[in-house]
């Protein structure tokens, strides 16, 4: 699900340092613009570490690393906290296995295409940070299929959004927003089912999304929908 996770929500440049991924794309997404520590094959981490600063470094750019349960190599946190990296932002990864038939009847107006739509855009958009507009927005034209994105409506306007990605019998879910004024309507709910329900028919074998740890609204609707916490991710680095 990890690796699912990385090739969903692709970087705009990246580079391979001793297996970790190093990935840049500018903008405020933690992701985007750090290592993914999935794989290392190198003989000395430290190197590689040196390696990593340096290039975020000539990018103009602070080095930051994405640590999950099983990184390698498993002692990287340690290594990271001698050089004084400190960590930032934890979010958990949410896994649910898709049944095989539609977990209910379509419910309310939902349109689904292959592509984010300009209401779809305005939306999701609109719900995320300002550093992460213009960025986000590369990201999703580079989306590879199979790809599907949601919408759902209340009262004739695009109120939710959400984006799923099948990667490796992985469904990875991104991008699920509601529109400020549509809360606590439903919408969000409507959209997470509308794409539960394409993700059966891929036959993908798990669902997973990773949210911000400290984020309990959103823990809260998909727990509610049947997800349950398997994993967890941390972003780390340096204090200057």
């Amino acid at each position: 699900m990890e690796r699912a996770h990385v090739r969903a929500w692709p970087a705009l440049r990246t580079a391979v340092i001793e297996g970790w991924l190093w990935r840049a794309s500018g903008g405020g997404s933690q992701r985007a613009n750090s290592v993914s520590t999935i794989d290392f094959i190198g003989n000395d981490p430290e190197a590689a570490i040196d390696a990593v600063e340096a290039r975020y470094r000539a990018e103009g750019m602070v080095p930051r690393f994405q640590l999950f349960d099983e990184s390698e190599p498993r002692d990287l946190s340690e290594r990271l906290r001698r050089r004084g990296y400190r960590q930032t932002e934890a979010t958990v990864t949410l896994f649910k296995r898709p049944i095989t038939a539609p977990i209910v009847a379509p419910v309310g107006d939902i349109e689904a295409r292959d592509h984010p739509w300009d209401a779809w855009r305005s939306v999701y958009l609109g719900e995320i940070t300002e550093s992460r507009r213009a960025i986000n927005t590369l990201i999703l034209d580079g989306i590879q299929p199979p790809a599907r994105f949601f919408g759902a409506r209340l009262d004739g306007r695009l109120a939710a959004t959400a984006l799923c990605v099948i990667e490796g019998g992985c469904a990875v879910v991104e991008c699920v927003a509601t529109a400020s004024s549509a809360r606590r309507r439903g919408a969000g709910r409507m959209v997470m089912q509308a794409l539960e329900n394409w993700a059966a028919e891929q036959r993908a074998d798990w669902l997973g999304l990773q949210v911000v740890a400290t984020n309990a609204p959103a823990l809260g609707l998909y727990e509610g929908l049947g997800f349950q916490p398997g994993a967890h991710n941390t972003f780390w680095m340096p204090p200057d």
